[in-house]
């Protein structure tokens, strides 16, 4: 099947991680995407730790499939260099602050002069406009301005950081490549490209719905981790075993709930949370508790309970489920012939290449001879 980006050609002046993983979605969906970057040393993350054969495994899986053009954009010349592929080029994806392309000369407006039809995608973490377009940020920075980690940070005398980088990749790349998409389809339609001020901090609200709606309907905000959905019942609640290990525990629903209540024997007068919600919760922690986590394993198996035991992402590589799935059967390489699991994108696996065939990342200025003749 062809794949459904082919013949897309992808400028992509993004480093780190959420223009790098929009365009690798595009690249899987069968794009050409063109990595132009700093001559010397390329993108900061080519040096990041670890270290995959001459550079970083983060580069790696985030630019497979990619080619690379070293290029000064500094340099007077550059605009003319470029100037062939922006005349043919589809899609532009750009990560830096607002402004910084049009010193360069390379700004929605001075491109669209050269193409009308250019799809221009500007990822930053504020937007371009609004008081806060200039400040510097990290995804940390965003979901704490958005009140998304104060839903759930952990416990005031330690709190914790959430494991996912949540803004840079649904709150930028994911839109990124949305509207994207969409900015494609209609130019099928207009003839005309267009300009996409994605915000990675204003890509978080949709994971709020609940707590906007809370908010509106009660005048009252949802504390840090004591809603439904946060860990503040034990119908969702994570339950340490007694070797160490957690069981995530989610039965909300009456069914699932009560399947629950039965499997850890819980005292009848508790299995109405209503009536105390912070007393059954602390009887469910101590059940649990009470027994290692292959006993709850053995127990939840089978039975319709929204339960199991947390995975280690080593567990999760290795599980017969998302093996089965193929998941893992793409692959990166590099140059010493090295291989990984590549990321496996939330493109559908029929858009995607034969997953038989390993894919490297670029090695830096890989595309110089062919792209900038």
């Amino acid at each position: 099947m062809t794949r459904p980006l082919e013949g897309t050609l992808v400028l992509d002046f993004s480093t780190l991680l959420p223009g790098p993983m929009a365009t690798l979605l595009l690249a899987e969906a069968g794009a050409e995407v063109l990595k132009i970057e700093r001559p010397g040393k390329g993108e900061d993350m080519r040096a990041y730790a670890p270290q995959w054969g001459r550079f970083g495994v983060n580069f790696a899986l985030l630019n497979r499939g990619k080619k690379s053009l070293a290029l000064d954009l500094k340099d007077p010349t550059a605009i003319a260099q470029l100037r062939p592929l922006i005349e043919r080029a589809d899609v532009i994806v750009e990560q830096f602050r607002p402004g910084v392309m049009a010193r360069l000369g390379l700004d929605y407006e001075s491109v669209r002069k050269i193409n009308p039809r250019i799809v221009y995608c500007a990822i930053t973490g504020y937007g371009q406009d609004g008081p806060k377009r200039d400040v510097a940020g990290h995804d940390l920075n965003y979901i704490g301005d958005a009140g998304l980690l104060a839903l759930s940070m952990g416990q005031f005398d330690h709190p914790t950081v959430p494991p996912a980088l949540i803004a840079d990749i649904a709150g930028g790349a994911y839109p990124a490549v949305m509207n994207i998409i969409l900015a494609l389809h209609n130019r099928t339609r207009t003839g005309e490209g267009c300009f996409l001020d994605v915000a990675m901090t204003d890509g978080l609200f949709p994971f709020m719905y609940w707590a906007m709606g809370q908010l509106a309907a009660t005048g009252q905000p949802p504390g840090n981790g004591a809603e439904l959905v946060t860990g503040g019942t034990a119908r969702y609640h994570l339950f340490p075993t007694r070797d160490g290990k957690v069981v995530a525990a989610a039965p909300i629903e009456q069914k699932f709930w009560e399947t629950f209540c039965e499997i850890i024997a819980l005292d009848p007068a508790l299995r109405d949370d209503s009536r105390d919600p912070q007393a059954t919760l602390n009887r469910c922690a101590e059940i649990i508790r009470s027994e290692d986590s292959e006993t709850w394993r053995g127990k939840f198996a089978g039975k319709d309970c929204c339960c199991s035991v947390v995975a280690t992402i080593a567990d999760a590589l290795n599980d017969p489920h998302f093996k089965a799935r193929g998941l893992f059967d793409h692959t990166v390489t590099n140059a010493a012939g090295a291989h990984m699991p590549a990321l496996p994108v939330p493109i559908a696996p029929a858009f995607r290449a034969d997953a038989k065939t390993p894919v490297a990342a670029p090695e830096l200025g890989d595309g110089n001879a062919k792209y900038l003749k």
